[in-house]
């Protein structure tokens, strides 16, 4: 069986950024879930989940070291400071992860606090704030995701590459 592709090297291809229409899918499918919760975890155990501070000051963490990360990985690409290629691809790998991941939970959260919107209900407040912040503690982690993302580029111009 003969490749198409020339012997000489190993395969070349291309990595792409994270596409906003991915994220925007993500997002939707966790706002469907997020609303759905609410009413399956009154169905099956007569209460709905309650939402504490933890998952918001936990994604406050993992956002922090992203755009440790990035920054860290930006400037050694600047300043062309060896990091080698495994290096590179794990922290791309990272933030594309990352950015689907926190996409995903940030819609479930924002849709579990949407189902919450106007409900008169013991704790309906607590846990549609609480679900809030962890919403926006996720948008973060996305957003560190994809700096992280674009400090990993490297110039078309680099000799290097």
């Amino acid at each position: 069986m003969t490749e198409d592709r020339p012997s000489d090297g190993p395969p070349q291809g291309h990595v792409h950024p994270t596409r906003a229409g991915a994220l925007v899918v993500v997002v939707v499918l966790g706002l469907v879930g997020g609303w759905c919760l609410r009413f399956i975890g009154e169905r099956v155990n007569g209460t709905a989940p309650l939402v504490t501070w933890g998952p918001a000051l936990a994604l406050t963490l993992v956002a922090g070291i992203l755009a440790w990360t990035a920054l860290v990985t930006g400037r050694q690409i600047r300043q062309r400071r060896y990091l080698a290629p495994h290096e590179a691809v794990n922290r791309l790998v990272l933030a594309k992860a990352c950015a689907l991941v926190g996409a995903l939970v940030a819609g479930g959260y924002a849709g579990y606090a949407l189902s919450w919107w106007g409900v008169d209900a013991d704790l309906a407040g607590e846990r549609a704030w609480r679900s809030a912040a962890a919403a926006l503690a996720a948008v973060a982690v996305v957003s560190t995701s994809l700096w992280l993302e674009r400090a990993c580029r490297v110039r078309k111009d680099d000799p290097t590459t």
